[in-house]
């Protein structure tokens, strides 16, 4: 596969996206939304999207993901094409590989915390006694072992995000794919997921993708790419290598 990345790379990215454009219909105009989009982001590394609002960012993370279909252009997750995969397919490649954390938590609320984090992997039907204990050790690794038996209602906002990371976590994803994390919290409580994150990231090996307006966390991460109407102006890697696109 041809590339003009300049720097020996050891492995193949976990996140490759070549030529990628998305628009959707308004009226009789069509709004192009992400335009030419390429970039790599490798495995165990930390990357945020940026860019104001409309630039594109959530449909980008969409479509990195593989819940939403680029118009043209390729995403290989994991070496795995999404563009050739079914829904179903690409659900379960979601599963097995894919950690969420969204602005708005999406805990669900007649789930205890503990069975909130315990979801996903009861999705892929595993019943093992030992879920319940990975999934306590998880709360208590961001900071919720009293809160386990509380339901959603019950939990504060940064308590409700950091139940959605830990069941973020559960699968040990290859890479979290997550959308204004910090967007609804006040700041001393974002700080702390912040650090939850890049914790995790370090412990776990699991790539971080962050779409966030907040330029201090973004400058956090060691890879940024910036969309500006739809397009990269900028992908800066930290340790000396950037590009502007």
């Amino acid at each position: 596969m041809h590339s003009n990345v300049s720097h020996v790379e050891s492995s193949s990215p976990i996140l490759r996206i070549q030529d990628l454009s998305r628009s959707f219909k308004s009226g009789t105009e069509h709004l192009h939304v992400l335009q030419d989009i390429s970039f790599d982001i490798e495995l165990g590394t930390s990357c945020a999207i940026v860019g104001p609002s409309g630039s594109g960012k959530t449909t980008l993370l969409g479509i990195c993901a593989g819940l939403d279909t680029p118009d043209s252009g390729t995403v290989l997750l994991d070496g795995e094409a999404l563009h050739t995969k079914s829904e179903d397919q690409r659900a379960d490649l979601r599963n097995e590989k894919v950690g969420f954390i969204f602005q708005s938590f999406q805990l669900l609320p007649t789930l205890t915390a503990l069975e909130n984090v315990m979801v996903p992997l009861e999705l892929r039907g595993n019943t093992s006694p030992k879920i319940r204990q990975r999934a306590t050790e998880l709360l208590e690794s961001v900071g919720l072992i009293d809160r386990l038996h509380h339901y959603p209602s019950q939990l504060s906002g940064g308590e409700q995000q950091r139940v959605a990371i830990a069941r973020a976590f559960i699968n040990e994803p290859k890479i979290l794919f997550a959308d204004e994390p910090t967007g609804n919290l006040d700041a001393e409580t974002g700080d702390q997921v912040e650090e939850l994150l890049f914790n995790l990231n370090k412990e776990q090996q699991t790539t971080l993708v962050i779409v966030t307006h907040d330029l201090v966390l973004a400058d956090k991460c060691e890879q940024q790419i910036r969309l500006q109407r739809g397009r990269i102006v900028l992908n800066e890697r930290s340790g000396g290598h950037h590009a502007l696109v």
